[in-house]
């Protein structure tokens, strides 16, 4: 069943999110004006390991939710930039560490129900460290963290935030497996 567009009606736009009233037609529901939230920019994620089993982490707060949990690095790619591009200055600037190597997992689409929200995940491998982070608001502390101990961390809920949940998991779920 596919729901039909008649039009859109923009509510608030910004440089981070824009969201807009699309009237649309649900078969077997009617007619029905959707919230939808556009993001400008596309986002990405990493799991950063070292070849000793060891995942990089940042321990951070979040206003919204105030909450605080472990997250992988992550952020928007800027005009003109490759996602893997962003993920390698992200990576950087929120940990102090050079990414040697970054190999795409997979993109997916973190709220399609009500979003255009994609994100694209990779699994890097640190090299050099460059020194402390330069964007200091990112992240109360970074931490080299064992990956069971990262698996325990998310069993029980110590991270939070459904991107680095969602990047986490499928690199101890699905991509190890595959490179077998």
């Amino acid at each position: 069943m596919q729901w039909k567009v008649y039009g859109r009606r923009a509510v608030y736009e910004s440089d981070w999110v824009n969201v807009w009233l699309d009237d649309v037609e649900i078969p077997g529901v009617g007619r029905i004006e959707h919230h939808v939230l556009t993001m400008p920019k596309h986002s990405t994620t990493a799991v950063v390991t070292d070849g000793n089993d060891r995942v990089l982490m940042l321990w951070r707060h979040r206003f919204i939710t105030d909450s605080w949990g472990w997250e992988v690095p992550a952020g928007w790619a800027d005009a003109g930039e490759t996602p893997e591009e962003a993920i390698r200055r992200e990576i950087e600037e929120e940990t102090g560490w050079r990414a040697e190597t970054v190999e795409k997992m997979t993109t997916y689409n973190a709220i399609s129900g009500i979003s255009t929200m994609s994100f694209t995940s990779f699994h890097a491998t640190a090299g050099a460290f460059t020194g402390p982070p330069s964007d200091i608001s990112e992240a109360s502390k970074v931490e080299w963290i064992p990956l069971d101990a990262a698996a325990k961390f998310a069993a029980d809920g110590l991270v939070p935030d459904g991107p680095s949940l969602m990047a986490l998991s499928y690199y101890l779920g699905v991509f190890r497996n595959q490179k077998g």
